[in-house]
């Protein structure tokens, strides 16, 4: 069930003609195989954006 929930989501953003950083996607499948949660995404794309915008 995560995998097409995460499916539809990357689908979306896709129509949208954006395209998921490598990085991302690589969160996507931890999160699919269990090995991280979705909040753990969340706090990794929040420290990573937000080093960027401060440099």
């Amino acid at each position: 069930m995560k995998g097409n929930k995460w499916d539809i989501a990357l689908g979306l953003i896709k129509v949208d003609g954006l395209e998921p950083t490598d990085e991302f996607l690589e969160l996507v499948e931890k999160e699919k195989k269990g090995e991280i949660t979705v909040s753990d995404i969340r706090k990794t794309l929040n420290q990573t954006y937000r080093a960027k915008n401060n440099a």
